[in-house]
């Protein structure tokens, strides 16, 4: 199963689909039962600005799957990247990037995702950190309501290292967001985050499996969502602790608001833990927004409307707050205000 495949050889049974049991809430086979054309070839010079552009000089532009395919940090440099993945038709296109911070070295990567059409696309990122090098990976992903989008992520960390997501969406006819993660213990660190925020009839699926193969390592993850209309959200979270991974702390929170009766919510969160002496912990909570806070809103004289907004977006506020790089959270903040307002 490979959808970089099925696109490559335009071959739909290679999509993964309901039957495989971490696709069974994001079905793709069951969904494209024809393989599109290839996608067309973008003209770059014509797009518009991405998100992100006007924090960095250094900006890399994936069109339709043609673009950069490497993002590298010495050891000991710093550096902000903005790595743009767009989409235009109703075509098949993917792309594979590589990222590799090594010793010492420091990169956030602002990383975005903006579509027009009914396409599929799907995008394959290679991580690799290097001993005490840090990154943050910043993702907002705009995808089109029409397109079918995945990405899908790996990430191998050093001993010491430090690595931090957080990724934002309004999904897409299907999207999926999906981040494996290899943890070596050694006292690096690792922040996984995420919001979902969902109208009419988007999905998005946001996945995550993390493996700590050694001791003394940490994983903290917080994820957030609010659905709307007839729109599905789906986390999956998978912290896997090794036999010997001594001393592991990890934490997995996921917690979402459905805000009507059609929109659904389907979260799966699991430890697994092969080892001793570890401090390991998940919660889940699906509700609505609290009744008394929005009554104590609209006798302040603020339209429902307007209060729903103001609620969720300080449910919401937790994760974007943890956001390290002070601007892009400003504009991450911004974008989720104008989508809950929306």
């Amino acid at each position: 199963m490979s959808i970089a495949a099925a696109i490559r050889e335009r071959d739909v049974a290679q999509l993964p689909g309901k039957r495989d049991e971490d696709w069974r809430w994001t079905d793709l086979r069951g969904l494209i039962r024809t393989a599109p054309e290839p996608s067309a070839a973008v003209d770059v010079a014509q797009l518009g600005a991405g998100p992100f552009d006007a924090l960095t000089d250094e900006v890399l532009t994936v069109a339709n799957g043609q673009g950069a395919a490497h993002v590298g940090v010495e050891p000991g440099e710093a550096k902000v990247v903005a790595l743009r993945f767009v989409s235009r038709g109703d075509g098949a296109h993917a792309a594979r990037v590589s990222v590799e911070v090594e010793a010492a070295g420091r990169l956030t990567l602002l990383e975005s995702y903006d579509g027009e059409g009914g396409y599929l696309s799907h995008a394959g990122l290679v991580f690799s950190l290097g001993k005490d090098a840090v990154l943050e990976r910043v993702i907002l992903a705009g995808d089109a309501a029409d397109g079918v989008s995945v990405s899908q992520a790996e990430v191998q960390m050093a001993p010491g290292s430090a690595f931090a997501q957080v990724v934002l969406t309004t999904g897409a006819r299907r999207q999926r967001l999906e981040t494996v993660i290899h943890h070596p213990g050694g006292h690096a660190e690792l922040r996984a985050d995420g919001v979902y925020l969902l109208a009419d009839k988007r999905h998005a699926d946001l996945t995550t499996v993390v493996t700590h193969a050694a001791t003394d390592g940490r994983t903290d993850q917080l994820i957030k969502g609010v659905v709307r209309d007839q729109a599905r959200g789906v986390f999956q979270g998978r912290i896997v602790v090794a036999e010997g991974a001594d001393r592991t702390d990890a934490r997995m929170g996921h917690h979402a608001l459905i805000l009507s009766d059609r929109a659904e919510v389907d979260a799966k969160p699991e430890l697994e833990i092969y080892a001793d002496d570890v401090s390991c912990a998940h919660g889940n909570t699906v509700g609505a927004l609290d009744e008394d806070a929005l009554f104590y809103a609209r006798q302040r004289g603020i339209p429902e409307a307007e209060a729903k907004a103001l609620l969720t977006e300080a449910f919401i506020g937790e994760v974007v707050d943890r956001i390290g790089h002070e601007t892009a959270r400003d504009i991450v903040r911004a974008w989720a205000a104008d989508r809950l307002r929306g």
